[in-house]
């Protein structure tokens, strides 16, 4: 039988305080989000008289029929899920199909394009450079602007090249005597192996795509191709009035909102989605943050 070791005074102590400190730190976290939830979920002219801290003191989901009731709001929904989902297809293949042409030994100039690449970690073009190509490439109010110019990650390659580098080299010999070519072997054998980076890289750059309110507002004036993050934006910066104005049922009717409770409740609407996919990929977060770290 094994003795259980019994902590010390200063042991226990150290624990109880390494505890509460993790239960401040989880508080300060998520309050400033159930705030903001509880707050949306309340009757906008109530909410201005401050005082609510845990529950809504008066629910109501009129915040909600305001958002909703804008003509733009679902469109700027689609376009954000769509530029997520084609986003992402387009930077894990072409980002992927990069590293594994740089992970392979013997690639003529391999060095030198990754000490280019590792400048572009530290140095960028700018916003006027970046925003003069965008528009002689034609991808002012273009909704390709939000998949080409992000189409390719150096930091996002390192980590695939990382991972590519650990598969046996033994798979790619076999798949050659076999008579497959690079695209064959790249396709049919790499891929498939790399699941767990290609998850990483996908939530990466998803969470980047859904996040992502810049491009909007720099590259696009077609109301039509704002996406959701965009609409956030522009809700927070031309909501000055206390009380709104929405449109139901084709006439404009007061209602019980404000404008701080419609960028609370437009807050919810876009950021719960994120929300509720990450804790189930966060996984991968972590173990593509490991990738390479760990050898033998």
């Amino acid at each position: 039988m094994f003795a259980l070791k019994r902590k010390t005074k200063g042991e226990a102590l150290f624990d109880i305080v390494n505890n509460l400190i993790m239960l401040c730190v989880c508080f300060l976290t998520l309050y400033p989000i159930w705030y903001v939830l509880i707050n949306a979920f309340n009757d906008g002219n109530d909410a201005m008289q401050g005082g609510i801290y845990w529950w809504p003191r008066m629910f109501s989901l009129k915040n909600f029929d305001a958002v909703f009731a804008s003509p733009g709001i679902m469109q700027a929904m689609g376009i954000t899920v769509a530029k997520t989902v084609l986003g992402v297809l387009v930077h894990v293949f072409f980002t992927a199909m990069v590293a594994y042409a740089l992970s392979r030994k013997g690639l003529i100039g391999g060095k030198l394009y990754i000490l280019l690449g590792t400048i572009t970690l530290f140095f960028n073009g700018g916003l006027i450079p970046t925003f003069l190509l965008n528009r002689d490439l034609h991808l002012l109010d273009n909704f390709m602007v939000y998949i080409i110019p992000v189409m390719f990650s150096f930091f996002d390659l390192i980590i695939f090249m990382t991972f590519f580098r650990e598969i046996p080299e033994g798979l790619e010999e076999a798949a050659r005597i076999d008579g497959a070519n690079d695209w064959s072997i790249f396709l049919r054998v790499v891929l498939p192996v790399s699941m767990p980076v290609i998850a990483t890289i996908a939530l990466f750059h998803g969470v980047y795509q859904w996040n992502d309110y810049f491009a909007g507002i720099i590259y696009v004036n077609n109301p039509d191709l704002q996406p959701i993050q965009t609409y956030l934006f522009r809700v927070v910066a031309q909501s000055s009035s206390s009380q709104m104005m929405v449109a139901v049922q084709g006439s404009s009717v007061t209602k019980s909102v404000t404008s701080q409770s419609i960028k609370l409740a437009t807050m919810v609407v876009t950021t719960l989605p994120i929300v509720f996919v990450y804790p189930f990929l966060q996984r991968y977060f972590v173990k593509g943050m490991m990738i390479g770290s760990i050898k033998g």
